[in-house]
Formats: C-alpha cells, structure tokens, sequence
C-alpha cells in the first residue's frame, strides 16, 4: 500500500510533484484573479469538496440504518403492503403515490393465483436478537491503528447484522427466521477517498477482509460473508462518502464520491439543473459505487446509456495502489480499458471512492404512455421494431399477460363513479369492440424525455410503429402507474412471506431472434420444476422486456408460489431457480444482464470461457494477493 499513500498525497494518478505540476498548467487557463473561488477547487487537500465541506453532506439514508429502513425486508420502516381489518390490501406511509390506498383486488388474485389464504399466516422476528449475533473478534492492534486514523466504526450487533446481507431470498428468509453464521466483525465509515486509503492500509497490515458496502441493495449474495473466513471481517460501509465534489457545466460532467445513492445524486444534481438519467429500480437506495462495481443498468438507458456509458473516470482503492487513468477524456486508446476491469469487479479487487460521470440538463418535458398489443408476440414485434429504427423513447417495456393481470391487481380503489365509468368503457371498448382477449393481451408502457417539441414528434413515431403490430394506445395514466408500482413491488415479496408465498426475480439479455423461446420455455421449465419438486399450488412464472438494443434485449422474470407443506422451501426455490437459469443459457441468454454476483459464480467458466476466467484470476492475484477484499464474488 505505499504506492497507495503515495498517490493519495498526489491527488491522483502519479507522484506529488507531477499532480502539483499538472495544477500549475491548468490554473494557467483560469481566467481571474489568483485568490478567485475557482482556484479553491483546484486544491490538492484531503476530505475536501467543492462547497469546502470536510464531512459527509446530509443524505437521505442514514448511518445508522436501522433508524430508518427495515431489518428483515425491503426499504423503509413506515412503507409496507399490508391487509386491514377489513381484509383488503392496502400500502402504509406516504412516501410513495400508492401510500394509504386501498386495493380492492389484490386480495382476490392472490388467493387466486397462489391458493393463499390470510388464515394461513406466518410469523416473523420482530427484532435482532442480539444473543443470536456471532460475537465481533477484531484484533486489538487492528482497533488501536484504527482509533489513531479518527475513522467512525462500530462493533454493535444491529450495525453488523444490517451489513451482513443484500436482498436476495434466502437473506431475507433467513433473518425472517434465524441469523447467519458469518457477520462482519467490525464496520467502517470512511467520509473521503483518503480515509479509504488508510482502512485498506490497515487491512494490509493486519491481514484482515474487507467486503465494500454500498446501498445493500445486492440480489446476488455479494455481501455475504464467506462462512469459511477466519480473520476479522471489516464491512467498509461508504455512506458518509456522499457528496458532489465538483460539477463541470461546460464538459456536463460531475465527479461525485461513491457512496451517493440514487435519489441523493438525482436531487443535488438538479438543484443546478442537471440528472444523470440513470435510474435503477433500486435507486432510491443503491449508491454510486455499487452500480460502478456490478455494471448497472436503468430503466432509462436508452436516452442516457448504462452506467458505463455514463462513466468518464473512476478512482479505486486496490491493496496494491491506487487505479486510475490520468486524463477525464471521453475515449482513449491505451490498451484494453481498465475502467472495464473495475466495472463489474463487484468488490473483489478493491473499493471505487470517486466516480466522474455525464450529466445532462434536467429535461424540460416528460410524457408517460402505454399501449395495449393483443398478444406478446405483437409486443415484441413492437419492441424490435423500435429497435430497429432506433427511436426508443428513455424507457420501453413490455410485461406478459400474468404480469399484466398482477398490475391489474394492484390498481387502487377509484375515486368516483365517473372515472369507474371510464375504465369500464376502455375494458369494453379493448376486449369487445377490438376483439382483444383479456387472457392473452399484454401492455407495454413508456416514458418520453426531452425538449417538449420533439418529445411529441418521438411520441408520434412511437405510436405509428405500435399501431402496424395491432397496438392501441391505452393513456398517460397506465404509463405512469406502471413506472411508480416499479418501486414499490420489491415491498410486495415481504407480504407474500408473511403468507407462505415467496417469490423472486432474475434477469438476462437475449438476441432478438430468440426472446419468444427463451421467455416461453422459461416459463414452462419453471411450472415444469415446481410440480416435481412437490408445489402444490400453481407458481406465478410471468416475464417483461425491460431494456432494447440493436441486437437484443434484456428480459426480467418474476416467479413465485405458495410453499405451504414444503418443509424446505427455499432449497426447493433455488433447485428451481437453477434450473430456469439453465434454461435460460440452453436458449442463448446470458448469465446476467446487470447483476452477476456469487450466486451465479458456478456458471462463470461457461459464460465467459476458461481462458477468460484466467485472465480474470490474473488480475485478482496481482491487484490483491492475499485476498484482503475477500467476499469471493466472481471467482
């Protein structure tokens, strides 16, 4: 770690004299006096941002997590799908537009899809038990280093639990009824790249393991700890490294530290009229460096690209130094581009503190929209069709008629007969007059951005292509709530536990050519699996198109079933997910399309060859030699 302090101190990528050196030119292009306010950003110190603040800015999310969100479930504490005294289903808080709504027929299609029934309920842990938490074992040296640096940390129970765990099933079902085995012993809460350096510096001497932590958003078992890990476990939580360092307007870039989370990002960029687009269902609590770490997608893309389009430059932390390009450019030809070592490395080679990204002005006009197909063959027809012609609005998606049903069912109770009256007379006027059957249509819904002028012309387009694959335009309103349920329905699965309904999602990008077989045969092969297994009850297997390219696209598929009388459910869950997951590379999708992970680890060989995964280990043997970022993701 020397070269690390040493790069540390240039404030880049180099040695302190040519990080000075490299000052001097470029205060030379600043108009202004030498005491201008320009020239203050431009100082090397440490723990520094724009404004001059020296600590965390003010996030939405706490430090202490547990104040706010939920222990056991997705998202925030008072936010939550829940059936009243009445016996309808209705959401709490009022965070969300769904908040305090009732919901008429959820109730009904779930007992329906699933055989549920609210006299059937399960019990969870309504706390931590700290009695059941493994005992932090943090060497006392490590802590006497680690009290010298000023570094926030934490040994408590609450704290560790918290950090132990993502969002994939088996955590969530685990903490529902149990603890696990392996915890961090110790977290972390470094406010700047400089504090960074000196954890891992720290880490190196002691010989201890670092695992990163972003938003804790996972659903790929990233953050669990390796039960088989003997040294102390420091969880590097990067929360308090939240603010905006600089924006640049006349290149529309900002370089932001790693520990933002979406919703903060969008926020403090548009109070000086800007947003990066990149949108993630998880936004409101996935951070920066987390998107960095697993190669991120957004809802958005198409007008503002995943998250490696958006990256300009990105400073790692590594056991061996510091890794960064010595230029922000937009390209650069230099060998294979180790910005492509980093995306996707998801905490196995060291920890992103600054990413520089592409803003864009906030645009001045935002249209919603939905179209009705009478079956999914036409809607994917659509969909490549749009493709093709390369006028995607900022998102298109397309969800199958199950799932469609399942946004029926989580439409809220209308406010008056006319608007009853209304919906009555589109249904009618969809399934009677044009002959759609309510069995078998499906919807996709979008959202236009930009200029309002051309955002009507895009629209236009859009509808006339629709229209030639027997699409009818079905309203702004079906838009939009279909794009607000799209942060909500991660609170749907923590009601279907309390009701032996467990449920989960993966995803996968696929040629054109083969959607409609992946997505049926994926379909079937999960009904298929569940009835061997011993499922009584029929699964939920639905589908949606989220994402298009040129060349393909990016399908989400959401199953879930009732596991009463399955002593095991979740060992039968993931024999069934590993069969989909086969299914899916049988029928020429990927492993993942922006999630990857340790739980689809066993089919990195096949995925990306043995020669490639070679190449992968060579990096991480010479970055991190003695496995201090140890959390065994990828390799």
């Amino acid at each position: 770690m020397a070269a690390a302090t040493e790069e540390a101190a240039g404030s880049g990528g180099g040695s302190p004299s040519s990080a000075r050196r490299r000052l001097r030119i470029i205060s030379g292009h600043l108009r202004g006096s030498p005491r201008a306010p320009e020239r203050e950003a431009l100082s090397p110190s440490p723990c520094k941002a724009q404004g001059g603040s020296s600590g965390p800015a003010s996030g939405s999310i706490p430090k202490k997590r547990q104040e706010l969100l939920k222990w056991n479930g997705w998202g925030y504490n008072d936010s939550k799908f829940i059936f009243n005294k009445k016996g309808q289903a209705e959401f709490t808080g009022k965070r969300y537009r769904l908040g305090g709504m009732v919901l008429p027929t959820f109730k009904e299609w779930i007992e329906k899809t699933f055989g549920a029934s609210l006299e059937h309920k399960t019990t969870s842990r309504a706390s931590v038990n700290v009695n059941d938490v493994p005992p932090s074992i943090v060497n006392e040296e490590f802590l006497q280093d680690l009290r010298a640096t000023k570094i926030s940390y934490s040994q408590d129970a609450e704290d560790r639990v918290f950090r132990a765990h993502g969002h994939c099933l088996h955590e969530i079902f685990v903490l529902r009824e149990g603890m696990f085995k392996r915890i961090p012993d110790i977290v972390v809460w470094p406010v700047c790249h400089e504090d960074v350096v000196k954890i891992v510096e720290l880490a190196c001497k002691h010989n201890l393991c670092i695992i990163p932590f972003g938003g804790g958003t996972s659903v790929s078992s990233a953050l669990e700890c390796p039960e088989e890990e003997k040294r102390t476990i420091v969880s590097l939580d990067t929360s308090q490294m939240n603010r905006i360092l600089w924006i640049d307007e006349k290149n529309l870039t900002a370089c932001v530290e790693a520990g933002i989370v979406g919703q903060d990002l969008e926020k403090q960029l548009a109070e000086s009229g800007f947003c990066t687009g990149h949108e993630p269902d998880s936004m409101e609590f996935s951070s920066l460096g987390g998107w960095v770490a697993t190669r991120a997608s957004g809802m958005k893309k198409n007008i503002y690209g995943n998250i490696e389009d958006l990256v300009i430059h990105i400073k790692m932390v590594t056991p061996r130094g510091i890794v960064e390009k010595n230029c922000q450019v937009p390209r650069m030809s230099t060998g294979p581009d180790i910005h492509h070592f980093i995306m996707g490395s998801e905490g196995t080679l060291g920890v992103v503190t600054e990413v520089t990204i592409k803003i864009r002005p906030v645009p001045e006009y935002q249209k919603y929209g939905s179209v009705v197909f009478p079956n999914f063959e036409r809607g994917v027809a659509c969909l490549r069709e749009v493709a093709k012609q390369r006028c995607a609005p900022a998102s298109i998606r397309l969800v199958d008629n199950a799932q469609f049903q399942f946004g029926h069912a989580l439409k809220p109770q209308v406010a008056s007969i006319f608007t009853s009256f209304l919906d009555g007379l589109k249904k009618f006027y969809i399934t009677k007059f044009k002959g759609f059957d309510p069995n078998i249509l499906c919807v996709a819904t979008l959202l236009f951005e930009g200029d309002r002028e051309k955002v009507l012309q895009h629209e236009k387009q859009v509808y006339d292509i629709a229209t030639k694959f027997g699409g009818l335009a079905a309203g702004e309103d079906n838009g939009q709530r279909g794009y607000m349920l799209t942060f909500v329905i991660a609170y749907l699965r923590d009601l279907g536990l309390d009701y032996y309904v467990i449920g989960e999602s993966f995803e996968t990008s696929v040629p054109w050519d083969r959607v409609l077989d992946l997505c049926r045969n994926v379909k079937e092969r999960i009904v298929r699996e569940c009835k061997e297994k011993g499922v009584q009850f029929a699964p939920l297997s639905t589908c949606r198109v989220t994402q298009t390219y040129d060349a393909g696209a990016c399908v989400y598929f959401y199953f879930a079933f009732n596991y009463r009388g399955i002593s095991d459910p979740i060992h039968v869950y993931e024999q069934i997910e590993r069969a989909a997951r086969e299914e899916i590379l049988a029928n020429g999708g990927s492993l993942s399309h922006h999630h990857g992970g340790k739980l689809r680890k066993r089919w990195m060989k096949e995925s990306i060859s043995d020669v490639g995964l070679g190449m992968l280990r060579s990096v991480k043997e010479y970055v991190d030699p003695n496995n201090i970022f140890g959390n065994k993701n990828l390799l």
